[in-house]
This record gives structure tokens, sequence and C-alpha cells, in this order.
């Protein structure tokens, strides 16, 4: 149709604008309409006004309706969690997702997981304090991460989580159920006063694969519910609930991230967990369906755009948190992550799945960790033991990588593991192959300790996880007062990444009208944010 016959015509106050500024103005100006109407001098863009059929206004070529960034994803989600934006700060084990970044982002109606592995009991207990007494109502997570060589740090941490109220856990790192993650689902299970199932304590999974998703999105299995029972560890009522609920309220398709990671693509891994979940429900016909998130690779605005475009419920970013100022690593480990590209990442044996050969991601760009932990462990496949390693490598180990004898490492790994899981101990009295892997982990889990506490002395040897959204989110920032590490806030990022997300997807709903965007008017920009008090204008909250 030739645009001069349109029978719908744009009216307001404004005069659309022709050049790129005001066109990138208009549709970033997402609590209004913004129309694409013909003026005298070409093209224009405005926002605000309405379209009638008749009247002197101009002709219109194309609208969208306004689009703030909570209308991204799942209202659901939003209800379920008590947050503002369908977004969450994933967890980053060793404090890195830390209390600051929890609170910071939980007064702002983000959802945020503190990283809670690896930490001691006593460590995480002061962070729900904090919880408790700095954010008390509102929206917050804690994460349990699988731990089948340290059974007792999970069955503690669920310990402490009950014992404390927590109520949304966000579960990682699962290649099967365990029965800690089935008793914090089900005790928190009640009937309301219809007899219905309330789920008081909200669980997110995070998966890679769709066998461990569907585990989550089917109900409890029955012999672990009935065992906890025997224990007493959950009630009858609670048995006889189990059933009629899914393990997790929400399922997050974690792709190619920093950390654990299968290195899924997500245009590949999302639709697949979509499917499973709509086949899960179609059977279970659930009063709430489990909701579907996104995680893994989301590190600019359009990334996170895409993601909701293929239906996710929510999306989780990871590596770009790490670099902010409330994340709890070094700041010479938040000036590594600002300069990394997205190739600057490698996989490396994981400390705490060593034995089984499960690996995660880490920045590459100036370290060695990478290389030494996989050299790490190809002794360990290798060799029986540490008195069989050839004393050529058991020097390099010695003098390059431990800067103590193997014995001396040993010994510090028998005072840790005495205070915190003497069973380790015990399993590795008469195996030299676990004392070994318990020696080579020591390295793995000092070789992140020292990338949080800045160790300058082994700056070498920094693990750092990172995926390679860290990369993106870094050539996105580019020019914008985002760039140095200093300016980053989580909550900046977490305010820009979704305002940018429905930013582009106002662009893609034009574009797919038959609209030209200039190229200049169609990448959002990051600026600084303006405090609560003052309006939402572009670019910002």
């Amino acid at each position: 149709m030739d645009i001069r016959d349109t029978p719908l015509r744009w009216h307001g106050d404004r005069y659309p604008s022709t050049d790129p500024a005001g066109i990138y103005h208009a549709l970033a100006d997402l609590d209004q309409p913004c129309f694409i109407a013909l003026t005298a001098g070409g093209i224009g863009a405005v926002s605000g006004g309405f379209a009638a059929a008749a009247g002197d206004g101009l002709p219109l070529l194309a609208a969208a309706q306004p689009l703030p960034p909570e209308r991204l994803g799942s209202a659901a989600f939003l209800a379920a969690h008590g947050v503002r934006q369908p977004y969450m700060a994933g967890a980053m084990a060793g404090g890195i997702a830390s209390a600051d970044m929890v609170i910071a982002l939980a007064r702002e109606g983000f959802l945020s997981s503190f990283g809670a592995a690896g930490l001691l009991p006593r460590t995480i207990e002061n962070a729900l304090v904090r919880f408790a007494a700095e954010i008390p109502g509102l929206p917050h997570a804690v994460n349990l991460i699988h731990s089948p060589s340290e059974d007792r740090l999970e069955r503690e941490a669920v310990e402490l989580f009950l014992r404390h109220g927590v109520r949304c856990v966000e579960a990682s790192a699962y290649m099967d159920l365990t029965p800690h993650v089935v008793r914090y689902r089900l005790a928190g299970l009640r009937r309301d006063q219809d007899g219905r199932p309330v789920t008081e304590n909200r669980l997110i999974a995070k998966i890679s694969q769709a066998e461990t998703a569907e585990r989550f999105m089917r109900p409890a299995p029955a012999a672990l519910v009935n065992a906890l029972l025997e224990q007493g560890l959950i009630t009858a009522d609670q048995a006889a609930l189990a059933g009629r609920v899914p393990l997790a309220d929400d399922i997050t398709a974690e792709a190619d991230s920093g950390g654990h990671t299968d290195r899924r693509p997500l245009p590949a891994l999302l639709p697949t967990i979509l499917r499973l979940r709509d086949t899960v429900q179609r059977e279970r016909r659930y009063t709430v369906p489990v909701r579907v998130g996104a995680g893994g690779g989301l590190g600019t605005p359009v990334a996170v755009a895409a993601a909701f475009a293929m239906g996710a419920a929510y999306v989780v970013t990871g590596s770009v948190n790490q670099s902010c100022l409330e994340s709890g690593a070094s700041t010479r480990s938040k000036a590594m992550l600002a300069e990394a590209g997205i190739a600057d990442c490698a996989m490396a044996p994981a400390a705490d799945m060593f034995e089984m050969g499960v690996e995660l991601q880490v920045l590459k760009k100036g370290t060695l960790f990478p290389m030494r932990a996989r050299r790490m462990y190809q002794l360990y496949h290798a060799y029986d033991g540490l008195e069989s390693i050839p004393a050529s490598d058991r020097a390099k180990l010695e003098q390059q990588i431990f800067r103590r004898t193997l014995e001396d490492v040993w010994q510090e790994c028998v005072h840790y593991f005495e205070r915190r899981d003497p069973e380790q101990l015990r399993r590795a009295a008469n195996s030299p192959k676990r004392r070994m892997a318990l020696v080579f982990r020591w390295y793995l889990g000092m070789s992140s300790r020292w990338a949080v506490t800045g160790d300058e002395d082994r700056a070498m040897d920094y693990q750092v996880w990172c995926g390679p959204a860290m990369g993106s989110f870094n050539d996105w920032v580019t020019g914008s007062y985002l760039k140095p590490p200093g300016n980053r806030r989580v909550v900046d990022v977490a305010h820009h990444l979704m305002r940018g997300a429905a930013f582009h997807t106002r662009v893609a709903q034009l574009r797919s009208a038959g609209v030209h965007i200039p190229t200049t008017a169609a990448d959002y920009r990051p600026v600084p944010l303006e405090t609560p008090a003052q309006s939402s204008s572009p670019g910002v909250r």
C-alpha cells in the first residue's frame, strides 16, 4: 500500500524527528507509544500522542505500544518473587555474588542470588542475618550447589536455610537430585484453606541438560520423599502434597556461561527446555506451570532481548556482575574482567568435581590457571598417587605452582578437612589416588580464593570464572560511563540491560512492520542513571 493512502494519521503535541538523535530519543521513551509518521522532511519518529482514522495529522506508517522493561518476560515471575522486572543476578560461588550485591539489587526490586557455594556455614549465616536486618521482606535468593564430593556441606546449607527461613533458593550444578534439595522444597509445603498445596520454599533450578531439567519439573521422587518422611525431616502432610507440585518453580536454561557450564548455545537449549516444560505441563496439569528463564551469554541488551523473544520468562546474568563494585571479586580481578574479550575464556577442571572430570569456564587472559589446572588433571589420570609422579613433573609442581612441597600441601589439606569435613580424610586414608586428588583440589580451591582476596603474589594463578558475555558487555559499554570498572554498579547494569532489551524489542517490532531504522539510532547506549525521585526519561530508570 502507498503510504499516502493510509487511513491512519498521527496526532500529538510534538513534531516527529527525522534526525538519528531525535529518532533514538523517541524509540527510547519506553513509557510512551512510539509512532513512525511521514513528514515534509521524510520519515520521522515521535513518542506520545495518538493515532486516529481521520483528521489533519501526519500519515502514520507504523506504531509501537509503550514497552517499559517490566512488560518483558513473565508477569507470573514478577508476582511470585515480588520483583519489579523479570531479571535475576545469578549466584557466583565463594561470595563473589556478595551480600552487598544482593542487598543493592533487592532494594531496587531485582532478584539476586547470594553466592554461598564454597563458603563455611558461619559465613553464610552472617549473610543471612544481614538480609533479615537490612532487606526484610525484599526479594533475594541463596545458592545451593550440588556437592557430590562433600555431601555434608550441602546438608548443612539446607539446615541453615530452613533455620533462618530462607524462602528462595537457586539450585545449581545438579546432575541428579539429592535428599537435601528435595528436603528444602518439601519442608515449605502446606495447604491453603481450600486444601490446595502452597509452596512457601521457592526453588529456582539452573540446568544445562534436558534430563536434569525434567527431574526438577516433575514432583519429587517417591523414594526420596519416603526416606525424608521416615527420618522425620518432613511431615506426613508434606509427603502427601509432594506429588502435586513440581520440585522447582523456575528452571533457568543455562547456556555458555562462566563457571560450571556445558557451553550449550542458548538458541538450541532454550527452545528444547520450553518444549519439555510444555510436555510435562500437559501431563501433570499443575495449577501454576513451571516458568523457564534463560542465562549464559547475556551481556548486552540485544542478547537479553533475544532471550525474551525466544520465550524466556526471565533472564539471569552472571559474568557481567562479577566486574561490578559490589561483587566479592578483588579489584585486580575486576580490572582483568573489564579488559576481557569474547574469546578470552577457557575450560579448566572444577575443584568441587575434580575426580569426575567436570570442567568450568574461566578467564584465560592474564592468568596461567587454565593451563596449570589441566596439567594437574592429566597427572591425576596418568598416575596412581603423588609418589608415582615423575621427579621432573613433581619438581615443576612444587617449584612453579604450589611453591611448597607436596607433603606440606597435604598437611594443609588435613588441617582444613579436620574442621570442614573429616569424612574426606577417612576416604583418603588408604587411597593414594584420593590423596592426590585432594592435593590438586587444594590448588584449584586456593586459586579462586587468591582471585577473590587479590593476592598480588599469586596473580598468575587467579581462577576467575568468566563466560563470553563478559567480552560482549565490554564491547557494548566501550565509550560509555560503564567502561571503567569503578563505575560499574550492579543496579546500573541491571537497569540498562533491561531498558536496552525493551528498546531493541521495540526496534524489532518496527522493523517487522517494514520501517527502516538508521543504524545510528538503533543501538541502545547507557548513560548515568538518575535518582529514583527523578523521571524515567530515555536511558534512565
